[in-house]
């Protein structure tokens, strides 16, 4: 893989795991009560679902890559147009978000790996968004590897940076004004890379 490519999928993924979803709201409920003791399971199993996610995801992208390239020429396609209705969707979400009560090391680990492995929008999102960095002429194993490698990595250090900041980041990340705001520049970054990956050729 390139580094210009790799570079490239590390500031796009930088960019969605910023946007605050269901595991970051979790993660700050529970690093609120249980301290850094706390976050530690929680990001581990944030990094465990990650894992389980993309590593799903690829092994679909990997099959339908060896089946047929139109078909994963189709898939991108279908990718762009989800990224922009994700886009929609999230600039119109909800602003409201609840506490989450405290839960045991190992309730909280679990917890955190459920939320995140089985987000349809994380398992979606990866169909639609890795195949941008793939190169087809490639071995798609070695990319794959490195691509999980690095998204699993970035995940949890996501997540251990908003667990170590919870007590300053989770009122403002509450705050009905603040996430709105970042709805917004969340679902404007979605929609741009759908069209951009629409427009693209090849």
């Amino acid at each position: 893989m390139d580094l210009d490519i790799w570079l490239a999928f590390c500031a796009a993924a930088t960019v969605m795991l910023l946007i605050p979803g269901p595991t970051i709201l979790l993660v700050i409920g529970q690093s609120l009560g249980g301290g850094a003791r706390n976050a530690l399971p929680l990001v581990a199993g944030v990094a465990l679902g990650d894992l389980t996610a993309m590593t799903l995801s690829l092994a679909g992208l990997g099959a339908i890559l060896a089946t047929s390239a139109a078909l994963f020429t189709a898939l991108k396609w279908v990718g762009a147009a989800y990224l922009v209705w994700l886009g929609v969707k999230m600039w119109r979400a909800p602003v409201q978000a609840g506490a989450v009560p405290p839960l045991a090391g190992g309730q909280a680990l679990r917890q955190a790996w459920l939320v995140t492995a089985l987000n349809p929008k994380g398992i979606v999102f990866f169909v639609a968004f890795v195949p941008q960095f793939i190169d087809p002429a490639r071995p798609f194993l070695a990319q794959a590897v490195v691509l999980v490698a690095t998204f699993v990595t970035l995940g949890a250090a996501n997540a251990a940076i908003y667990a170590a900041l919870a007590g300053r980041l989770s009122g403002a990340v509450r705050r009905p004004s603040v996430r709105r705001v970042l709805n917004r520049v969340g679902g404007g970054v979605l929609m741009g890379a759908g069209l951009a990956v629409a427009l693209r050729r090849g």
